[in-house]
């Protein structure tokens, strides 16, 4: 059985909990797999601690918390800073890489400028939309497909067509990241005709 533990982490008002709800949603009712969302703030509503704990199972899931992420998604120092000691050896650590550094960190991640490509369309409200896109190209948490899907369904009606701009922004970033350390793992380098 296939299990995926997940923590999106950031700022009261990125839209971490919906994010954390997207990909749950479209793990669930998309990739036809069992998922459960639990979300925590801390004190302020906005710009305090938040995080999404998010579970996707093959089969049931007795157990709705996260023990150890396999994915962590850090959308701001203080999530990073808290959550990034409990994620598994092999897992995946994603980060923002305009509000998130990590110092001292001695292992491999992914760092995708979510916010700054959401000021460029214009909203810096869809970052959490750009890392959405950014974990399905980067994981496969869930399938591309299904959380599209879940995106368009998500947003305010009127927004999905930038929504989902912003989320292929995220996710083909995270293709060419991908793409690019193939590239350097192969020892290829320089453009290819």
């Amino acid at each position: 059985m296939q299990k995926l533990e997940v923590i999106i982490t950031g700022f009261g008002g990125q839209g971490i909990v919906l994010a954390g709800r997207i990909l749950g949603q479209a793990a669930s009712l998309g990739d036809h797999k069992e998922s459960t969302l639990i979300q925590s703030y801390g004190p302020e509503s906005r710009g305090g601690a938040c995080s999404a704990q998010v579970i996707i199972s093959d089969g049931t899931i007795n157990y709705p918390y996260v023990r150890q992420p396999d994915i962590l998604a850090a959308m701001s120092q203080a999530g990073f800073d808290k959550f990034v000691d409990q994620v598994r050896p092999e897992g995946f650590i994603l980060i923002d890489q305009d509000l998130v550094k990590p110092k001292g960190l001695d292992r491999d991640y992914f760092a995708v400028p979510s916010t700054r490509m959401a000021e460029e369309l214009g909203r810096k409200m869809m970052a959490n939309i750009i890392m959405i896109g950014f974990i399905t190209a980067v994981t496969q948490a869930s399938t591309l497909e299904a959380t599209r899907e879940t995106v368009t369904k998500s947003v305010p009606k009127g927004t999905e067509e930038m929504n989902i701009k912003a989320f292929s922004k995220g996710y083909d970033y995270g293709l060419s990241l991908l793409k690019a350390r193939d590239k350097k793992a192969s020892g290829q380098s320089g453009a290819l005709a």
